[in-house]
């Protein structure tokens, strides 16, 4: 891939469990993810916590010489046991501010397992986009079949027409960690010109 198509995916946000999950797989899929980001000149932003699936991307990307920002609201910081090793921490005062500031920091999205907080960050971002507010990728790592209840869902969804043209969903999806870089450069390479942030009116609401 060309240089200017590889410039194009410079941070991604990582949404995903601040808990481990029952699966050991979940938690090498988080670290081999922030492996291949720091391998990749690819900057994580994540929720700021040093626990988990959380802490497992970041002290990845942080071991393999990566680059990490942290972006934790204040009532978390110990809940969470914000990380104290990333190059930047970012503390916001709620939740509202902290999901703007990741949106604003972020090339792309990816999830990876997680709980109704990962949920509930992932399909804000599908929905900003299928408003229009975004062409920023949207990818779910789904190791081990972890989103198919999801893609199930979001299938329903369109059966009964409450997802149909022109308020389609463009979600990527990756069953393999070493597909997730390769698939979010080729998704905004296709992205329109100009079309990479949020509108300034919906900015404002958060």
């Amino acid at each position: 891939m060309d240089q200017i198509k590889t410039e194009l995916i410079k941070t991604v946000c990582v949404y995903c469990g601040s808990g481990p999950g029952s699966n050991h797989r979940f938690v090498e899929a988080a670290q081999a993810l922030g492996k291949a980001f720091a391998e990749n000149n690819i900057r994580l932003v994540y929720g700021g916590g040093s626990v988990g699936l959380m802490g497992a991307i970041a002290k990845s990307t942080l071991d393999h010489g990566g680059l990490v920002t942290g972006i934790i609201p204040e009532f978390l910081k110990s809940r969470e046991h914000m990380m104290a090793r990333v190059q930047e921490m970012i503390v916001t005062p709620d939740m509202h501010e902290r999901k703007r500031l990741m949106f604003e920091h972020s090339d792309a999205f990816v999830a990876l397992p997680g709980g109704v907080g990962t949920l509930e960050e992932l399909v804000e971002q599908i929905t900003w986009q299928q408003l229009g507010r975004h062409t920023k990728p949207v990818l779910l790592a789904n190791i081990d079949g972890f989103w198919e209840p999801l893609f199930a869902l979001l299938a329903h969804m369109r059966e009964t027409k409450f997802i149909r043209p022109p308020f389609e969903i463009d979600i990527l999806k990756a069953e393999q960690v070493e597909d997730i870089v390769p698939r979010l450069r080729a998704a905004a390479a296709r992205a329109p010109a100009g079309a990479k942030e949020m509108a300034p009116e919906l900015a404002r609401k958060l």
